[in-house]
This record gives C-alpha cells, structure tokens and sequence, in this order.
C-alpha cells in the first residue's frame, strides 16, 4: 500500500496503478450525496483526524479511507434532513458507497462505517420530492 492510497504493482504488464485516498473519498462522497435523505458531508471534528487530510476538499474531510493490502474501510460523516428514518438512509449509504468505490476502483470495500453527525431542520425529506 502506498502511504496516501491504494498501489497495485501487478495491475499491468505495462505498468502500476495508484489511486489516492482523495480519489476514493470522492466517489465515496458523491455516492452519499445522491441518496435522498442526506443534506451533506459533515467535516469530522475528531482530534485523531486533525491534520489528516490538510488542504484537501469537504468531501476528503468528511470520509475517512483506511487501505490495507487491497481492502478498505471506509467512514462516512453526514447530516441528514429532518424526517427521515435514519437506520433505513444509513443502510443505504452503505450498499451505494460500498458499490460506488468497488465497481470504480476494484478495491474491496470491507465495511461502510456511517457517522449521521448533524440533522437539517430547515428542509425536510418531504420537501425534496
């Protein structure tokens, strides 16, 4: 594993295949926001982060990738509208990412770690439809 991502040395005859932590939370964090029900990242606040993703965009902020030998876990930060059933965006969060990162990256997504740190009260779910 590379220090800021994913390497894989055998993807090719023709050469290697990087792909960055920013990357993958990218698609991780475009994955999320597609579900209804999610009104945003939430940047993580957590002391054990501080630094971790400096200079990097909300999305990076928001998830945390951890890369060992090909697989990854993933945690998700997000705040959700009022209204809906967390347990049931949640689950969804998971299947969307999981299969977001796998089919685009082929790294295997162990687990989808979901983290709802912020609830909107201006808009509720009904008001998207």
């Amino acid at each position: 594993m590379e220090e800021n991502g994913y390497s894989n040395n055998g993807y090719s005859n023709n050469g290697s295949l990087k792909i960055s932590e920013e990357v993958i939370s990218t698609i991780a964090g475009l994955a999320a926001k597609e579900i209804k029900g999610v009104s945003g990242l939430m940047p993580c606040d957590n002391p054990d982060f501080k630094g971790l993703f400096r200079n990097r965009k909300s999305a990076a902020k928001a998830i945390r990738i951890e890369v060992n030998e090909g697989e990854a876990a993933i945690d998700v930060y997000v705040s959700l509208y009022l209204g809906v059933k967390i347990q049931d965006v949640s689950s969804e969060i998971q299947l969307r990412v999981k299969d977001a990162v796998q089919t685009m990256t082929g790294i295997t997504v162990t687990k989808v770690n979901v983290h709802v740190t912020g609830i909107t009260i201006n808009r509720s779910v009904s008001d998207e439809e």
